[in-house]
């Protein structure tokens, strides 16, 4: 007979764990146990406007906590901003400790995303075209302005906020910050994300925060990614944040 301690709590964590599961703790807000009020604030302030799960905005809010906290240089850059609800958390979360003097740099078609290339397979071996001709009009678009709209409803002083429209091939190098703090890439395909990572990653400060939102749901990113850091010659170790998040902290 096996003997389970803990009761019938720690019986239930022990099947699933058994059959590969595990029982994670939500409160009323259905946000973990372990995210504190500034977590939660900025998690229900911008739901509304982005797709990203409470555990890739948990990574983000630390992410900007780490930099300020160890007064890391450089500007906050997104490409890939869709609704702009990550560039809003990471707003919220410079606000909420006093800081308002880094530049943001968001990048993004504003129309939608570009057609996939044959690199860009998900998870279950899906071409990702197959998804992209399936739906009607631009694919993810949101406009400038009405993400700008949201992202300066933040309060965050405008003059530090800079939109730039336009393919990150066309965009990049040409209106980049001197100095990048933290990177967050969600463009998803394997030829933005190699360009992004071949001219974003060399500006990224020792110490710097790097999150790629779809490194484990499409194969185009992750082999972009990997592809980079091999060529670069770059030890990297990226932590898993979801089933398709992950983050690091370049050395």
């Amino acid at each position: 007979m096996i003997t389970v301690r803990g009761g019938l709590k720690g019986a239930l964590r022990w099947v699933t764990r058994k059959f590969g599961f595990e029982l994670v703790s939500h409160s009323g807000d259905g946000l973990p146990e372990d995210f504190d009020e500034g977590h939660r604030r900025v998690i229900g302030a911008v739901r509304a406007h982005t797709m990203t799960s409470p555990e890739r905005l948990f990574g983000l809010i630390e992410g900007v906590r780490y930099v300020i906290r160890h007064d890391l240089p450089g500007a906050f850059v997104e490409c890939g901003v869709y609704k702009g609800g990550s560039m809003m958390a990471v707003a919220l979360t410079l606000m909420e400790l006093g800081v308002t003097d880094r530049d943001l740099y968001l990048y993004d078609t504003f129309e939608g995303m570009p057609e996939p290339t044959a690199e860009d397979v998900d998870l279950h071996g899906t071409p990702a075209s197959e998804h992209f001709e399936r739906l009607e009009g631009d694919w993810l678009a949101c406009s400038e302005e009405r993400v700008k709209e949201a992202l300066l409803g933040t309060g965050y002083p405008p003059e530090r906020v800079h939109f730039v429209p336009g393919k990150v091939e066309d965009t990049i190098p040409g209106t980049v910050p001197d100095q990048v703090a933290l990177l967050r890439l969600d463009t998803d395909w394997y030829a933005s994300t190699l360009h992004e990572m071949r001219e974003l990653w060399p500006l990224l400060a020792t110490g710097g925060v790097l999150i790629v939102d779809d490194y484990g749901h499409f194969a185009g990113a992750r082999q972009a990614v990997d592809e980079y850091l091999e060529q670069a010659g770059e030890r990297v170790l990226l932590g898993r944040l979801d089933y398709t998040g992950r983050m690091c902290v370049k050395g």
